[in-house]
């Protein structure tokens, strides 16, 4: 009998030496985990340079990512990715870029505010609405050559897929606007076959918006 209770005891042992080793074995496969997700973090931080009235990223493939997987940018021929100011504030909000001047000095969000207002004096009104609508999932890019702020996109739909759907004016809600610069913003979203909204933009920066359409009487 004291033969078999002996056997039970090194059974037992071997049983708890394995659940050990499983253990470590869990413990390891984490710790590797959390340190090839650091490495991704630290590869998805692209560096890009401020200049004046753009942003220039470096040449990678992270960055062309941007353009890519979400439409932000444009891809130059030497590779690098040329942003909107919206759009590289947007991006260095969400920690995916590191922006520098010429001189190499690091820009932080309220530094890049400061510098992009003397670019456009309404920048954070016009940023208020391009925020909002990449929250809300929507591709919103510029829309200079069609005479407005921005052009957005269904949700789901890229440029070079399909036309944009809306053109954007953003307005502070205490601004005013005459007829004929109301007018003339009509004129354009129907000379562009687009709809047009306005963004009313609070102090809060706030986004409320107005679709406004032709009737005819």
């Amino acid at each position: 009998m004291a033969k078999k209770k002996k056997a039970k005891k090194k059974k037992s042992k071997k049983k708890v030496g394995i659940e050990e080793v499983k253990v470590e074995e869990k413990i390891e496969k984490k710790e590797k985990e959390k340190k090839e997700k650091k490495k991704e973090e630290k590869k998805e931080i692209i560096k890009a340079i401020l200049a004046r009235e753009r942003v220039l990223t470096e040449a990678s493939d992270e960055a062309r990512n941007l353009y890519n997987k979400s439409a932000y940018g444009q891809v130059l021929e030497n590779g690098k990715v040329q942003l909107s100011l919206p759009e590289a504030l947007y991006l260095l909000e969400k920690g995916k870029l590191h922006i520098t001047d010429k001189r190499k000095k690091a820009i932080s969000s309220e530094e890049f505010i400061k510098k992009a207002r003397k670019v456009e004096p309404n920048f954070w009104i016009r940023y208020s609405v391009f925020k909002d609508m990449r929250n809300r999932g929507y591709i919103i890019k510029t829309a200079l050559k069609f005479g407005a702020d921005f052009r957005v996109y269904d949700r789901g739909i890229r440029p070079g897929e399909d036309h944009a759907r809306w053109i954007i004016f953003p307005v502070h809600e205490g601004e005013t606007l005459t007829w004929y610069e109301f007018a003339a913003k009509n004129r354009v979203a129907h000379s562009t076959k687009k709809r047009l909204m306005m963004g009313i933009v609070d102090d809060e920066g706030d986004v409320t918006y107005y679709e406004i359409k032709w009737m005819r009487p």
